[in-house]
């Protein structure tokens, strides 16, 4: 770590080393579940009783816990029916604990803290209790946001406990399979997500909750902080007038009489908020924690998650901070405005990339860090990121841009609009490996340090209001027009870009051959689960095409790598073993350098040879060494025929025979520890 943060980048297969320790603590986590079962039940019981406590379930998060509950169900390392059973005890016993204290406060329950400071949070389960009555205890286990009030009501209005404890038990039941249940079916299917994506259905997952994340973390903090901005401001201003300094410039700022004034807060609040943040990123970069070991970790987490169905997608979204996507949109919406006569808006407007342009550009000059190393071959800076410090004063300042000219419900979308944009693009850039998370976190809080302040003075400025709907559609309209034309031109080359190289280190022929252990190379390809890691059976030391043509003579046909179309094929219910194609597969970050197939002896069945790159050269002539999986498929079906797929075969032996009975021609190593080595001939090396 030490040499990274001095400049020295850290190679491909260090990287990997760490990879597979994390693999291995995985592995030993798992194992130690499945080993004590008593202590899972317990963690289990403890998640689904505190979300049924009052108060406290308001903060617990059991959807996603459970759900990953119910994955190691599914994965076989937690029995399922007492999973079941003690989610269920849990959350009996929690609302059994809420009923009591409805039971022993009554409605002076409503005057306590923090009933008191929040009435809404009774005043839901109240109205929900009196609507449908008993049956609420079990409607009212699956709405979050009044799950952990409902016993309570029960108990505040006497209901008796016989009937309490007979409606509770059943929700809680029925609570603790639908709850389990999603996590439970996909371990269960794990095997096809495997043999379907692998890695690409993370990277879904992953995309799905930050969009989700960022969607609930500016919707829900608008509607927090909406109802309250009047009585913040009157405070806030009472506070100010008791500094003489501070009084001073308050009442430009504070005037609950004003329209603008709530959003003036907000933006004041934002402007606080990402000063303080950068504040924070510049002194741990400045002070020589650069890249920290949270930028590491996240690094090397995300270069193994890369997919080749997922790196185009994720080209497309890098390129939506790019200022050849930008500069369109902001050049149109710019002249539209003089053309409107908005002069004011119009100037703020083009400030908002200018300003942002040149201030990245000066701290890039300024603060000169390591680049990931899949970015060290491409031009430009690292920190902070430009590409999301743009995007974020584009897209941000759009959105304080227009939200003045929106009903006030409606004023949020602008920025939940602007925040998926920016965090895509965030995600993309640390998925490609292009920049570091303190890169990505500096780059959109300089930008939101600057739009906020932009911001400030916009809306105390601004009288004449404007159109939203034509402003709109210029703007969006030219950012998808553009970008879909860039990105069909730049996205495979970015991807590209950002591919990190394979440095191989020479290493002698005897040693390779004889199968050294020193050499340190993985015996299976990393993966989630053990099982899904293929042994990697087969090492050819030489140049593709020599081995391309000896197994092509044999009858093996090289296949291009399956894309998005692939995937869909699978749902076709008229694609047969002939037509389905091969899905791609990864190790250590990269996708199959060679894909080579064979029909099979039984129907349905292909002998299928996949190589990847190693970061070994084997003797004086430095021969690039590839490490490689031979497996069998067979071509299956789930859910009567739903779904069409290639399944690995656990018998690897009968694929490995068969490569080296048809590259007799190679040279062939010694195959005692399982592993086929071969090596092209002199003339074709």
């Amino acid at each position: 770590m030490e040499s990274i943060r001095a400049g020295v980048i850290r190679p491909p297969f260090a990287v990997s080393y760490n990879a597979r320790m994390d693999q291995l603590r995985w592995d030993a986590l798992l194992d130690w579940i499945s080993q004590h079962p008593f202590a899972a039940g317990v963690v289990i019981f403890l998640i689904a009783f505190c979300d049924a406590l009052l108060i406290v379930g308001v903060a617990v998060p059991a959807a996603p816990l459970l759900f990953a509950v119910g994955a190691l169900v599914g994965l076989g390392h937690i029995d399922g029916p007492y999973a079941v059973a003690c989610a269920a005890l849990g959350a009996f016993c929690g609302d059994g604990v809420s009923y009591l204290a409805g039971r022993r406060y009554g409605d002076s329950l409503k005057t306590r803290w923090p009933f008191a400071q929040n009435p809404q949070w009774l005043e839901r389960g109240d109205a929900a209790f009196r609507r449908h009555g008993m049956k609420s205890l079990v409607i009212g286990r699956f709405v979050g946001a009044i799950r952990p009030f409902i016993p309570a009501i029960a108990g505040m209005v006497g209901m008796k406990a016989q009937k309490y404890a007979f409606a509770t038990s059943i929700a809680a039941i029925l609570w603790a399979l639908a709850f389990l249940a999603p996590g439970w079916l996909l371990g269960a299917s794990l095997d096809l997500v495997a043999a379907v994506a692998g890695r690409l259905a993370i990277v879904i997952a992953l995309v799905l909750m930050l969009i989700a994340a960022l969607w609930a973390a500016v919707l829900y903090t608008w509607r927090w902080l909406a109802p309250r901005a009047h009585l913040l401001l009157v405070r806030l201003l009472d506070w100010s007038h008791r500094h003489p300094v501070i009084g001073r410039y308050s009442e430009a700022l504070i005037d609950p009489r004003k329209r603008e004034s709530p959003s003036l807060l907000l933006l004041a609040a934002a402007l606080v908020f990402a000063g303080w943040g950068f504040f924070q990123l510049l002194v741990s970069v400045g002070g020589g924690e650069a890249p920290s070991r949270l930028d590491l970790a996240l690094h090397q987490a995300m270069f193994g998650l890369r997919h080749p169905l997922a790196d185009p997608v994720m080209g497309f979204l890098a390129t939506l901070g790019d200022a050849i996507v930008l500069a369109p949109a902001v050049a149109a919406v710019a002249a539209w405005l003089f053309w409107r006569r908005r002069r004011i808006a119009a100037w703020h407007w083009i400030a908002a990339p200018a300003f942002a342009l040149m201030l990245g550009t000066a701290l890039g000059w300024l603060i000169d860090l390591p680049k990931p190393p899949a970015a060290t071959a491409v031009s430009g800076f690292s920190f902070p990121s430009q590409s999301v410090m743009l995007a974020t004063a584009v897209y941000g300042f759009f959105a304080v841009l227009v939200a003045r000219e929106m009903p006030g419900r409606r004023r949020v979308w602008p920025y939940v609009v602007a925040a998926l944009l920016v965090g895509l693009l965030g995600f993309s850039r640390l998925y490609l490996g292009a920049h570091w998370l303190s890169d990505v976190l500096a780059g959109a809080s300089l930008g939101l340090l600057w739009i906020t302040a932009l911001g400030l003075a916009y809306r105390r400025r601004v009288v004449r209001s404007f159109w939203v709907r034509p402003v709109a559609a210029i703007f969006f309209g030219m950012v998808l027009l553009v970008g879909a034309w860039h990105a069909t031109r730049s996205a495979e080359s970015m991807v590209a870009a950002f591919d990190a190289p394979v440095e191989r280190r020479a290493v002698d022929a005897s040693r390779w051959m004889a199968g050294d252990p020193m050499l340190a190379l993985p015996a299976r390809r990393n993966e989630l689960r053990s099982r899904d890691a293929w042994p990697l059976n087969v090492q050819y030391a030489g140049h593709l095409p020599a081995l391309i043509e000896r197994l092509a003579a044999a009858g093996w046909t090289p296949l291009p790598q399956a894309d998005w179309r692939g995937l869909l094929m699978m749902l076709d219910e008229d694609a047969t073993a002939t037509t389905l194609p091969i899905m791609p597969a990864t190790h250590e970050g990269h996708a199959e350098a060679l894909l080579m197939v064979r029909e099979g002896v039984l129907p349905g069945e292909r002998l299928v040879l996949r190589l990847w790159p190693a970061p070994i050269a084997i003797g004086d002539a430095e021969e690039p060494l590839w490490l490689g999986t031979a497996q069998t498929l067979m071509f299956s079906e789930r859910g009567d025929g739903f779904v069409r797929y290639w399944a690995a075969q656990p018998q690897e032996a009968p694929a490995r025979a068969q490569v080296a009975a048809d590259a007799a021609a190679l040279r062939v190593g010694s195959q005692d520890d399982g592993v086929l080595r071969l090596q092209a001939p002199a003339a074709a090396r």
